[in-house]
């Protein structure tokens, strides 16, 4: 019984049914959507054989490589919610599995900038391929008109969901106009 309740939990709505069939289907492909993402995840995080701290550490600290922002083990802290302690053995592991590099700070000689390695990038994004392959292979499949519809669809979704929540001000925040 228990794994029935946990292989469906994710079909489960917890608010009212919507008012007709065609919006069920969607919040219920939505709702497919958002669990075959959490799958996605779980097995790229497998197949790198990384933990959950080290996949996301990577993660965040190839972002920010991206955008060229410098980040150090009280960052990646912050970015986990984990101790100080907590980081400095999984940047130890990182480092000692060649998937993280220590460098001094550009500007902060007293400061750590942690630099992920051309191994790290090249396993993170082949745990990530096939998903994002997928993801595009699929909108390139529809009309320019349709993609439009999803794209102001998600887009109010994404708001009413974030409607009352505070929005992260700091040096980090990347306004949405960015692009």
């Amino acid at each position: 019984m228990p794994l029935t309740v946990v292989r469906r939990e994710h079909a489960h709505l917890y608010a009212r049914q919507p008012r007709s069939a065609a919006a069920k289907t969607a919040v219920d492909a939505l709702l497919r959507l958002q669990h075959a993402e959490e799958q996605q995840i779980e097995a790229a995080r497998v197949e790198t054989g990384l933990t959950k701290n080290e996949s996301l550490a990577l993660r965040y600290l190839l972002q920010a490589h991206r955008d060229q922002r410098p980040m150090g083990p009280k960052d990646l802290a912050v970015m986990l919610s984990v101790s100080n302690a907590s980081v400095t053995k999984l940047v130890d592991g990182l480092v000692a599995s060649g998937d993280l590099v220590r460098a001094a700070h550009p500007t902060d000689r007293r400061q750590q900038v942690l630099e992920p390695t051309d191994q790290a990038a090249a396993k993170i994004g082949a745990s990530y391929a096939s998903f994002h392959e997928a993801v595009v292979r699929v909108l390139d499949g529809l009309s320019d008109d349709e993609n439009e519809v999803l794209t102001t669809t998600l887009s109010a979704i994404v708001d009413a969901l974030a409607n009352g929540s505070p929005a992260p001000v700091d040096e980090y925040t990347v306004p949405a106009d960015a692009d």
